[in-house]
């Protein structure tokens, strides 16, 4: 089993031809409502491209609203146990409001609604459940304090931790020592490493950064750069996997797409190396596609 602990969110997408300027109005194209949070990204995205033998659940929390019911039923229809998510009265589901440019780029803001609900005594009455699992993947777009106490119980049953740390805040290098798989993007990387995003323009400033970031007690640390691939820093050594040509149409929810895939992968026994590849390919459909859950693929279409 696979356990995703985190955030649902209502994504509200809107396509414009540019990013606008402070204080400018501008015209855009296609707005859509589409099931989304980088949590539930994950999950849906491990529950498309797992074995049929595993199953995946997760522990979240959704708002009393027209939204909590659509987002609930979104996680059903993939198969998702939900026995764990639970409905706070008098709270708002998580939405996030999307930009996409032409060329396929976002820009994200979040409104944390009800997950910002999700506590550790959500975590504790998930205990049975994470007994189950064999992999515990999390974010941060849920409190701090909640995915500490998750980590630390998940880590001390002995089960395999992934952190994708988005939005980047600062960790505690005890919290990333109990972490097997630390996956931020790029920008994620440098600011855990107290770095300017900018300088990691080439393998030798992404090496510093992750050096840093394993000092800090992280072991295995990929860094997803999108159209450059992946930078995997593993307990065998560092590899730098190219990334699967593709033409992006919107690049939303393509790191959550990847982290499914590789979670996926490992959930059946496959090798790092092809855990990452696996997740790789995923990626690469997700972004010629427009939406977060809407793009992510399924077993199916990886295997043809």
């Amino acid at each position: 089993m696979i356990v995703i602990i985190g955030s649902i969110n209502m994504d509200l997408v809107l396509n414009v031809p540019r990013m606008p300027h402070p204080g400018e109005t501008l015209s855009g194209g296609r707005f859509q409502t589409i099931s989304g949070g980088k949590g539930a990204n994950q999950a849906v995205a491990c529950a498309r491209l797992s074995a049929d033998d595993v199953k995946v659940a997760m522990v979240a929390c959704l708002g009393d609203d027209a939204f909590g019911t659509e987002l609930r039923a979104a996680l059903r229809n993939d198969g998702i146990d939900d026995s764990h998510v639970s409905t706070i009265s008098g709270e708002a589901s998580g939405v996030a409001s999307i930009l996409v440019d032409a060329s396929g780029q976002n820009s994200i803001v979040l409104a944390a609604g009800a997950n910002d609900a999700l506590s550790p005594a959500h975590i504790d009455a998930a205990r049975g459940l994470i007994e189950q699992a064999r992999i515990v993947v999390l974010q941060l777009e849920t409190p701090l304090a909640t995915v500490r106490h998750a980590i630390g119980l998940a880590h001390q049953l002995g089960k395999t931790v992934v952190l994708n740390p988005a939005p980047a805040q600062a960790l505690p290098a005890d919290l990333l020592a109990q972490v097997e798989y630390l996956i931020p993007n790029e920008i994620e990387a440098a600011m855990l490493a107290g770095l300017n995003a900018a300088s990691l323009d080439n393998d030798a400033a992404i090496e510093a950064a992750v050096a840093k970031l394993r000092a800090d007690g992280s072991s295995n640390v990929l860094v997803t750069l999108g159209e450059k691939g992946v930078y995997a820093a593993l307990s065998s050594g560092s590899v730098h996997f190219a990334a699967q040509p593709t033409k992006a149409v919107d690049t939303t929810a393509a790191g959550d797409t990847f982290i499914g895939g590789f979670v996926a992968a490992l959930a059946e026994g496959r090798s790092e190396a092809d855990a990452i590849a696996f997740g790789q390919c995923a990626a690469a459909l997700s972004v010629a596609r427009v939406g977060a859950q809407t793009s992510i693929p399924y077993r199916r279409e990886l295997e043809a």
